[in-house]
């Protein structure tokens, strides 16, 4: 049977069709997420959500398809500002957590650090603290000085939002914030255990510089701010708007922290006090 040359092309051209509609919808969500993220996602999350909407595609070809059209994740550029002075005379405590960043139950262990903000009024610093278990910063605060007190609001926010319970391993660099009296007696005052990173190993406590490295890239690169106040507000919209409750995270499974700190307590019956023993790793 003979099949003119216009017939063959309607047929593959219909052939084509559902394929260059399926194509046209990913390429929608693709961006619908990437706009979502702020830009921020790259191929391996954007894969994930992708599957949790129903898509069935591989990361090769949503890295193909963002390569095709221009999406490109921000990347940061740190600038160079040190803010851990180590050279004091307070007590240095041992390294309790030795690099183990998984903990099965929240209120194990608790991470803080602190990073520096650039304004045209001049620098900010950031201290947070994170719960290891869910990955998400429990407390934080925002000042002009690089001071103790910056350090000790952050904690108190962190312990009136997760009361912690005893023995909970505290762990932060050496920094002469962190090793005052003052921040040392809140922490014996909770029943907290202190662990400190070794000289000069910002690995000690990846999981903390890990969260302040994203904001850099995510954020703080890519901004610029006339005035302190304007730092503030727009570190406090990612960090609870955000970074807390929408951006998703490899470690613990491609949900974000919020996420997935309520389906530990869902699991738990809504008690995680009672049930932090038994624990649950998912």
């Amino acid at each position: 049977m003979q099949v003119s040359r216009g017939g063959y092309y309607e047929w593959r051209n219909r052939a084509q069709c559902p394929q260059k509609q399926r194509k046209a919808s990913i390429v929608e969500a693709i961006k619908e997420i990437f706009v979502q993220s702020r830009e921020t996602y790259g191929s391996p999350r954007i894969t994930v959500e992708l599957n949790h909407q129903g898509f069935t595609i591989t990361q090769k070809t949503v890295s193909n398809y963002m390569r095709e059209y221009g999406l490109r994740p921000k990347t940061a550029i740190k600038k160079g500002k040190k803010t851990t002075d180590s050279n004091h005379h307070q007590p240095i405590y041992p390294n309790l957590l030795k690099r183990d960043f998984h903990t099965d139950y929240p209120n194990k262990a608790w991470v803080a650090d602190i990073t520096y903000i650039w304004t045209r009024e001049g620098w900010l610093y950031l201290a947070s603290v994170m719960d290891l278990f869910s990955r998400k910063v429990i407390g934080w605060n925002i000042s002009h000085r690089l001071t103790k007190e910056l350090a000790t609001t952050a904690l108190h926010r962190a312990i009136r939002l997760q009361p912690p319970q005893e023995g909970l391993i505290h762990h932060s660099d050496r920094g002469s914030q962190y090793a005052s009296h003052d921040y040392q007696a809140i922490l014996r005052e909770h029943g907290m255990l202190t662990s400190m990173s070794r000289k000069g190993d910002c690995y000690d406590n990846a999981c903390i510089e890990s969260f302040h490295a994203t904001i850099e890239k995510d954020l703080l690169a890519h901004e610029t701010y006339d005035t302190r106040e304007e730092a503030k507000m727009s570190v406090w919209a990612y960090i609870a708007c955000f970074y807390n409750e929408e951006r998703t995270h490899s470690t613990i499974g491609y949900v974000s922290p919020n996420q997935f700190d309520r389906q530990y307590r869902q699991d738990q019956g809504g008690d995680t006090t009672a049930s932090q023993k038994r624990g649950k790793q998912t």
